[in-house]
């Protein structure tokens, strides 16, 4: 079988597989999961197959004609394009995808809307697939798309709750935002390059025999941009991200580790030679990387819930692959990518783990179950090894992926032109550099604190007051322990803990492949050096000791006063189950975590007053809301009034006037002959005197 038709069913099957689930789900419910996870792997095997026969050689390129435009230059063709990046990125997506699926039949292995759910999540990975070996701008933006709708049911698969509900909307609103631009920045590249084939746009923009320069550069670039920071949540289009927390676990994994978020990136390491035709353009992803990585790690320090540290993570961690972007090294971008899509989902799906065996999300309460790591040893040992990834502790795949990144930056500051067609700003360079090394200190932080709190907690007993909280929204067997031991509470499916091992192989290893990836990319070498090294390893080493600190400091102290909360999730209940419960019963048992006064948690410790607005966001929820949420809907109340109240209103006076008439015609309809000649004789008077008064002249 060609390399061509191979290439052609990475995508394909996965889409086949949702397609035949959304049809047999109800009628053979036996085949779901088979249909679930089958064409998923078989999608994993021809996707490593096409990238062990591209092989890094050259570009691999082929196209047949989808519908014309009306434009002879500007057809829609159905194209693909495998180079090193593509391959790799594929095979970490269906590789991810598969594990995801297979997680999925123990986690959700009750839940009645399994079908669909699977079905669903079979459909985003091909649209992701589609987006990464797509060599058509307008194919592209359909597997875009696909995506935005596949995370909108997604996020919204427990849509029993509000925060379910409200997250799936918000989501897709809000990279619908970016979406807009993107459309017209696609349109305007294609207008000017002639072209929606992203290899021919690259190629006239880097070849110097071709001459060719787009005419608005930094609007194209930046249209495009604002659906990129929508897509892969960076700042300020990033708070979609942290709610769609309320989705399932395995959920998140896919959205952080290998599709949605990664499009973004992966799009602008596509298409990095239109970016780097603009100064201005790159000076805005910079900044853009810059606050993400910061902001999103101080917010990282601040959050109670579980999976809203790992969110903001994400966030944090897409924010240097952009930075080495702004940096013009998409080699660097792309290694950091699949790095963190390894790990990440490691992160996410043993976070499942621990919420089934802790019955909650929130890491107050699990410091205060005690024996965690005992209760979920597989999630214990492999969550360790994807935080010391993430927290780029070496030989760990982060550390080399990072220490690439901050290479990139370093390069670019202290020598901008580089070699490069474009010289990037050294500024550029400095802001991207500075603000990685800030956000590896931090990073290291919340990863410590995550770990500490998660699986060191001292076992402290629930107060009465929070115990009896819990007992109207937990089942009386839990709250009724109070530091909700869950002895009974069932083991894991061992599906899952089998996922975690097998990703926690690549999260050690992959790393290693820094020597190898050159040949598949770019060819810059993404070898760490050893000033980004040593800084940026120092910094995270510094990170994690002050964090130890400020984590023993604030047990001490809290050892003498009372707690806050108690586990809420019913004991024994399958994984998706608990992750439901915990959700909808966090803020009820707990409270506003942001707004409690804490005394063992480090984070509050170390953050000080910045803690309250850390929780928060930095409170952008607010100044969307009110600089666009409350004008929208009060224009919407405005129309409203208007339409009720003035329109509706001059419709109802004609209805009411014709029925005024018609109720004084019929009443002059009496039936009497007399009175109808008396009226004649009398209208006929009438006339007869106004004729003769208009023939005087009167």
């Amino acid at each position: 079988m060609s390399t061509t038709t191979l290439a052609v069913l990475v995508p394909l099957l996965p889409f086949l597989g949702a397609l035949a689930g959304l049809l047999l789900g109800r009628r053979a419910p036996a085949y779901v999961r088979p249909l679930a996870v089958l064409p998923t792997l078989t999608s994993a095997a021809l996707a490593t197959a096409v990238a062990v026969r591209q092989g890094g050689e050259g570009a691999l390129t082929g196209a047949t004609l989808l519908t014309p435009t009306g434009n002879d230059a500007l057809p829609v063709e159905l194209a693909f394009h495998l180079d090193g990046f593509a391959v790799l990125v594929a095979v970490l997506v269906a590789a991810v995808a598969s594990c995801v699926q297979i997680y999925s039949t123990g986690y959700l292995r009750d839940d009645p809307r399994y079908p669909s759910y699977a079905a669903l999540v079979s459909l985003f990975t091909a649209a992701m697939l589609l987006v990464v070996y797509s060599d058509d701008l307008i194919v592209l933006l359909v597997g875009w798309e696909v995506m935005g709708i596949c995370s909108y049911f997604l996020v919204g698969h427990y849509w029993e709750t509000a925060a379910a509900r409200s997250a799936s909307l918000k989501a897709f609103l809000v990279t619908k935002l970016g979406d807009v631009p993107f459309i017209i920045g696609i349109l305007a590249l294609a207008s000017e390059a002639g072209t929606f084939r992203i290899s021919t746009i690259v190629t006239r923009l880097t070849s110097p025999l071709s001459g060719f320069e787009l005419e608005h550069p930094t609007v194209i670039a930046l249209l495009l941009l604002a659906g990129v920071a929508g897509k892969s949540a960076q700042f300020p289009l990033h708070t979609w991200l942290p709610d769609a927390m309320a989705g399932p676990t395995p959920v998140s994994a896919l959205i952080h580790a290998a599709t949605m978020v990664a499009a973004g990136v992966y799009f602008v390491a596509r298409l990095l030679p239109v970016f780097t035709s603009s100064a201005a353009a790159l000076a805005v992803l910079a900044a853009m990387a810059a606050v993400t990585m910061v902001g999103s790690a101080l917010a990282a320090l601040a959050q109670d819930d579980i999976k809203r540290v790992l969110a903001y993570s994400t966030v944090g961690q897409l924010g240097y692959m952009t930075g080495a972007l702004a940096v013009a090294d998409r080699g660097a971008a792309v290694f950091h990518l699949i790095s963190h899509g390894v790990f990440k989902a490691l992160l996410f799906l043993a976070a499942g783990v621990l919420i089934h065996a802790a019955g909650t999300n929130s890491l107050a309460a699990m410091s205060r179950t005690g024996g965690l790591a005992g209760r979920a040893p597989d999630a214990y040992w492999t969550m360790t090894v994807a935080l010391l990834a993430l927290a780029a502790v070496p030989p760990f795949a982060g550390f080399f992926s990072k220490e690439a990144v901050l290479a990139a930056a370093e390069h670019a500051a202290l020598d901008p032109a580089g070699g490069a067609a474009h010289a990037v700003p050294s500024a550029v360079g400095w802001t991207v550099l500075l603000a990685g090394l800030l956000t590896a200190a931090l990073t290291a932080a919340y990863a410590t604190r995550l770990w500490l709190l998660a699986f060191h907690g001292r076992g402290f007993a629930a107060s009465a007051e929070n115990t009896a909280s819990a007992e109207n929204t937990a089942s009386a067997e839990n709250t009724a322990s109070g530091g909700g031991t869950a002895s009974g509470r069932a083991r894991q499916p061992a599906v899952m803990n089998a996922v975690l091992w097998a990703l926690a192989g690549p999260t050690i290893a992959v790393g290693l492949l820094h020597g190898a990836l050159p040949d598949w990319f770019d060819g810059r070498s993404l070898a760490p050096t050893l000033t980004t090294s040593v800084l940026g390893t120092g910094l995270a080493a510094v990170g994690i000791v002050v964090m130890y600190a400020a984590w023993r400091h604030s047990t001490a102290t809290a050892a003498a006063r009372a707690p806050l909360g108690a586990v809420a999730a019913h004991p024994e209940a399958e994984p998706a189950v608990s992750e439901a419960e915990a959700i909808a019963t966090h803020r009820a048992v707990y409270g506003d975590i942001a707004a409690a006064d804490d005394p063992a948690d480090p984070g509050r410790l170390l953050l000080g007053p910045l803690h309250r607005h850390a929780a928060r966001g930095f409170h952008l929820d607010a100044l969307y809301a009110a600089v666009a949420v409350r004008p929208v809907l009060a224009a919407a109340r405005l129309v409203r009034f208007l339409d009720r109240e003035v329109v509706d209103t001059y419709v109802r006076g004609a209805g009411g006037t014709v029925r005024l008439l018609g109720a004084a015609v019929r009443r002059a309809q009496t039936g009497n002959v007399q009175t109808y000649l008396g009226l004649l004789l009398a209208g006929s008077l009438v006339l007869a005197v106004a004729a003769a008064l208009v023939a005087a002249g009167a």
